[in-house]
């Protein structure tokens, strides 16, 4: 899997990717993250990125010019996706996470300031995503969330890759409650049941469990499945 991030922050990744699972799966070669630098594409000497929007108003916009052309080194005339976060975009679930996964390639924009021009959305971007009904300073954070979202799907990233599968959302509702050692914590014990040793009994608690879970927190999820 090769993700290509178009930032004006570069910098703001650089120990994110060298940490926890993201760094295990570049170590193994199962991800290659590639920042491109926005700014790499302007125009002039200040690499000025964004002016003012036409017909006024408050905030700045991301100029066209380079962000075409960043696309378009990727790009190189491949058909990659490319991916633009906005709050108008569809919300982000383990669903569209897992369609990712399975990509080769991949192309992420963060936009900055008020908006990147219309024109680009309009010819380059083929999937807007949202990661919640909020507004950030820009889409570093929300391509951080679905970077580390798909390397935990990629093979050889986890060490148990069966781990994943019992993750909340990954089969359309919440997980399970789970316990480790000690077996008593100032007063309060793990559930018999985990102790049985009878796989089946501790499967159906867990199910269960999941499923009341989900029942008094995301109603919505058995819902919509």
């Amino acid at each position: 899997m090769k993700i290509s991030v178009l930032t004006l922050f570069p910098s703001l990744f650089e120990n994110f990717l060298q940490e926890s699972m993201i760094g295990i799966a570049r170590d193994r070669s199962a991800l290659d993250v590639h920042l491109v630098n926005i700014r790499d594409f302007a125009h002039d000497k200040h690499r000025t990125a964004d002016d003012y929007p036409y017909g006024g108003g408050p905030g700045m916009v991301m100029k066209p010019e380079p962000l075409w052309e960043a696309v378009e080194s990727v790009r190189d005339g491949r058909k990659i996706p490319v991916i633009y976060f906005t709050p108008q975009g569809k919300l982000l679930n383990q669903k569209i996470v897992m369609d990712y996964a399975d990509q080769k390639e991949m192309i992420l924009l963060c936009g900055h300031y008020k908006e990147i021009d219309q024109r680009i959305r309009d010819t380059l971007i083929t999937d807007e995503i949202s990661i919640g009904d909020y507004v950030l300073s820009g889409g570093e954070i929300p391509a951080m969330v679905m970077i580390d979202a798909i390397a935990r799907l990629q093979n050889g990233v986890l060490n148990d890759p069966a781990s994943a599968l019992t993750d909340s959302h990954q089969q359309g509702i919440l997980g399970c409650p789970y316990y480790t050692r000690p077996e008593e914590f100032r007063g309060m014990k793990v559930p018999s049941v985990l102790l049985s040793g009878d796989h089946k009994k501790i499967e159906e608690w867990r199910r269960g469990k999941a499923l009341e879970i989900t029942r008094k927190k995301r109603p919505d999820l058995l819902n919509n499945g």
